[in-house]
């Protein structure tokens, strides 16, 4: 196989950003075959599929793929009862990922100071940010508001300028930023979704 070809489904449409740790750890494993990955927007249609079943099926028709990548955030729930949901729902040929983040997938992105700064536009800053330490990510209650709180701490704006700073724009960048997620396998939850990617890998005789 010359170039490997995934579709990722998601919750919502700022998790597309999952794109930049997928492609990561794609290259990070298959270093001589291409990785062509893409989002499927299923929220663009005319009628968008309401069902997690449904949506894996119009986004492998739009979206012909190797491996379909499923995103759930397991917010209030366990991650495995998130997974399980996942397996009951489909009934797919090709080979499927369960990529689940404990709470939601804000969190993966609380990792790179740098990063944070460069998305909100202010690489040279020096206000100090409220990162939490690796091991907490998974204990957090709101990792979003997280997020947001330390890019609006990044920008080192004040009063209109603030108030015009938005965020919730700028969250991709933030992910696209970031060079190395390695840290990222000092988390539960992503060492399971590497170890089922790889399994998945194995099966298809790429690694």
């Amino acid at each position: 196989m010359d170039t490997l070809r995934y579709t990722l489904i998601t919750d919502g449409s700022s998790d597309a950003l999952l794109i930049s740790i997928i492609n990561w750890l794609l290259r990070d494993h298959l270093l001589s075959v291409g990785i062509d990955g893409n989002w499927a927007d299923l929220g663009q249609l005319r009628t968008p599929p309401t069902t997690l079943a449904d949506r894996a099926r119009k986004a492998i028709e739009l979206f012909p793929c190797d491996i379909l990548f499923v995103h759930r955030d397991a917010e209030n729930q366990s991650r495995q009862m998130r997974v399980n949901e996942i397996q009951n729902a489909l009934a797919i040929s090709i080979p499927y990922v369960c990529l689940v983040p404990i709470r939601m997938q804000e969190a993966w992105l609380l990792i790179d100071e740098g990063a944070i700064r460069y998305a909100a536009d202010n690489p040279n800053g020096t206000a100090p940010l409220n990162l939490p330490a690796v091991n907490r990510l998974e204990d957090m209650p709101d990792p979003k508001t997280e997020l947001y709180n330390n890019l609006k701490m990044a920008s080192e704006l004040s009063g209109r300028r603030l108030r015009r700073f938005y965020p919730n724009q700028r969250v991709h960048r933030v992910a696209e930023y970031i060079d190395d997620f390695s840290i990222l396998r000092q988390l539960s939850a992503f060492e399971m979704f590497e170890n089922e990617l790889l399994e998945v890998l194995k099966e298809m005789g790429l690694t």
